[in-house]
């Protein structure tokens, strides 16, 4: 219901797929990898899309946490490689985190800023550093909400509200935290303790809840509870987390 009939058919009409990187990185002028937040992952996804791509080809991570250093070091081309994480959700948030790495070419830079103003986003720049700046930023917003939460604060939905008519963000901390998936946000929370130190360790409760297969939307519970209906608190008692 978002787009007329004619607006989604060209929309898929733009659109091809793919079943192996190699083919759905074939000729392409830019590459972005979506896949999940583990190193090795997505250094093999890149080396695959690297020789179809051809040598002039972009290379861009959507990684949250990941150093994109890493990942350039090692593909061919190192110079090529950036960091481009949509912020969630993307087709509503207009920012676009452009993340340099200590091997990435000026050109690629620019390159990159010219294609998020194309795509209508409003891209930062920001240097190769743990968390960047968006993950980090909202990851310590989320990981206190979840504290907050935890010891008893307030409820899911008043605190997403705080967050929402206090300080006009488009969606609480722990509805994104949904929309992201527990899972995603546990595995950016150790990286960055690894990294940063315990200030980002992750609350217990949000381990539970992953331990529990609760990872927000994509499995239908988390803080909230999803259906064909939207999304409601899942706050009582009887919807808690236990150890």
């Amino acid at each position: 219901g978002k787009l007329d009939a004619g607006a989604a058919e060209a929309t898929l009409g733009r659109i091809s797929t793919a079943t192996d990187v190699a083919s759905g990185s074939s000729g392409a002028h830019l590459v972005i990898e979506a896949v999940p937040e583990r190193l090795e992952m997505k250094v093999e996804t890149f080396r695959r899309a690297a020789g179809a791509a051809g040598d002039g080809a972009i290379l861009a991570s959507n990684t949250s946490s990941l150093p994109v250093t890493a990942i350039a070091a090692a593909v061919p081309q190192p110079e090529r490689v950036v960091g481009l994480p949509f912020f969630n959700p993307p087709h509503l948030m207009p920012l676009l985190e452009i993340v340099s790495a200590q091997q990435t070419a000026p050109w690629v830079v620019e390159a990159s800023l010219e294609f998020a103003r194309r795509i209508g986003k409003e891209p930062i720049v920001v240097q190769d550093s743990p968390g960047f700046a968006t993950s980090r930023l909202g990851l310590a917003l989320g990981l206190e909400a979840m504290r907050m939460l935890e010891s008893g604060v307030a409820g899911v939905a008043d605190i997403d509200r705080a967050m929402e008519l206090g300080y006009k963000h488009p969606m609480g901390p722990l509805k994104l935290t949904d929309l992201v998936g527990l899972d995603v946000r546990l595995a950016i929370a150790e990286h960055l303790t690894a990294e940063l130190g315990e200030r980002f360790r992750p609350p217990a409760l949000l381990r539970r809840m992953v331990r529990a297969g609760w990872l927000g939307q994509k499995s239908g519970r988390g803080f909230y509870l999803w259906d064909d209906q939207g999304a409601r608190p899942a706050d009582r008692m009887e919807d808690r987390p236990r150890p």
